[in-house]
């Protein structure tokens, strides 16, 4: 099932290198088809809205009324099942509590000549959030890209997610509510992107776009950017587990798998220090797949990007992690201290044997928001950082142009900008 790559022959770095290329290149780029999307609806507005959703999402109905009304909120939010509700609840809750504690704090000081400075933060007004539909329609993805903007204080959310025509999934229309969305609109793929980054009738522009998607999701907000704020660019699911001959094998089986559900084009990756554990595992695959519903796509991903990576170095298990960069990073095994000290690229980093990332995909409190294919060497997660835009204030006092000026004017001239130069210089000019 996984096939087996072994770390400690020559070249292997630079082999593994190479193997993780070949998931990013086989994942197509859409640019082409979006830009002429986004044209059009930058150009018609709700009509292309309307009639990208009907041809994309198949769908027969007439309707066009493309936000959600407040009573058609409150109605389908009700219809929400008991359990589910509670859930729900509880990761709100939980997943609030984490971000409300990143939040940053300003500063301000004067220096020796009285010279005040100082860092300030202010929320972005209006957010836009991309909730997927069909397959992957997840509330927990509401919760994760509308609680960090509520903590950092922007007042306009609007989502957006397909369901012109077609029933929505109760949990989403709750989520939202409970996360104060402001408007809910019913359109999904790079058109809704275009209509949140540009404005229509009925959809509001917004100044910034998150939330997961297709490939013509990520490549439209790709395109987008610039004219509008994005999160980033992210691609299918990752899992890294690192595991030894101390892991349960049908544990780290199933972690693999519930990466894998996802997507064709997810990707888990198993790094062991013993061949028994690898083989034991690739059983225990077989086994569990049988049962799963998404048997289907967790099979072709596991089959063409699943990998089971040996080494009985450790300072390798640390390089091939930080070769991956993985969106999340399991470490069940038994020097994970010793490890995770030279662990500098992952998105998100579960520790022991009861961490399983899927705790942290609802309800462990931090964002699962994550940067993927391999971008966790730049990037980092979602937070309440990205809805907060920092800016400084600086107050320049006579004393301070006086002795400080000349300094400028220095590095002015060496620069070639002598209109740098002289707005200082017309400053200490003697009246």
């Amino acid at each position: 099932m996984l096939k087996i790559f072994n770390l400690n022959k020559n070249n292997s770095i630079k082999n593994l290198d190479l193997i993780l290329n070949k998931r990013k290149i086989n994942q197509k780029n859409k640019s082409t088809i979006v830009r002429k999307i986004l044209l059009k609806v930058k150009n018609k507005g709700d009509k292309a809205l309307i009639d990208f959703e009907r041809k994309f999402s198949n769908i027969k109905s007439r309707r066009n009324q493309i936000k959600f009304s407040n009573v058609e909120i409150n109605k389908i939010s009700k219809g929400i099942k008991k359990e589910l509700k509670k859930s729900i609840d509880v990761s709100f809750n939980r997943i609030k509590l984490f971000h409300s504690k990143q939040k940053f704090f300003p500063f301000k000081y004067k220096d020796k000549f009285k010279n005040e400075l100082s860092y300030n933060y202010s929320p972005i007004e209006k957010v836009g959030v991309y909730v997927p539909g069909g397959t992957a329609s997840y509330p927990s993805t509401v919760l994760m890209n509308c609680i960090p903007a509520m903590v950092a204080g922007v007042k306009q959310i609007y989502l957006t997610t397909p369901a012109l025509g077609k029933p929505v999934n109760p949990a989403i229309i709750y989520a939202a509510k409970k996360c104060g969305v402001k408007e809910i609109y019913k359109i999904g793929g790079a058109h809704s992107i275009a209509g949140l980054a540009y404005g229509t009738k009925t959809i509001k522009k917004v100044d910034k776009i998150v939330g997961p998607g297709n490939a013509f999701v990520a490549s439209a907000k790709k395109e987008i950017f610039g004219d509008v704020g994005i999160d980033m660019v992210a691609g299918p699911s990752e899992v890294s587990i690192v595991a030894d001959k101390s892991s349960n094998p049908d544990w780290i089986a199933a972690d693999l798998i519930a990466q894998a559900e996802h997507d064709i084009f997810s990707q888990s990756i198993l790094i062991s220090n013993s061949k028994e554990l690898i083989k034991t595992v690739n059983k225990s695959l077989k086994l569990q797949l049988k049962k799963l519903p998404k048997k289907n796509i967790a099979t072709q991903s596991l089959k063409k990007y699943g990998l089971a990576i040996y080494t009985n170095n450790e300072k390798k298990i640390a390089e091939a992690v930080n070769i991956i960069a993985p969106e999340h990073l399991e470490i069940d095994h038994k020097s994970y201290k010793k490890i995770i000290k030279d662990i500098k690229n992952a998105g998100s980093i579960f520790l022991g044997k009861f961490s399983p990332e899927a705790m942290g995909d609802y309800i462990a409190g931090p964002n699962h928001v994550l940067p993927t294919s391999g971008t966790a060497k730049f990037a980092s997660g979602l937070s309440v950082n990205d809805f907060l835009k920092r800016y400084s204030l600086i107050k320049i006092t006579k004393s301070g142009i006086e002795r400080l000026g000349p300094l400028v004017i220095n590095l002015a001239k060496h620069e070639n900008l002598e209109g740098h130069a002289n707005s200082i210089k017309i400053r200490l000019k003697k009246r």
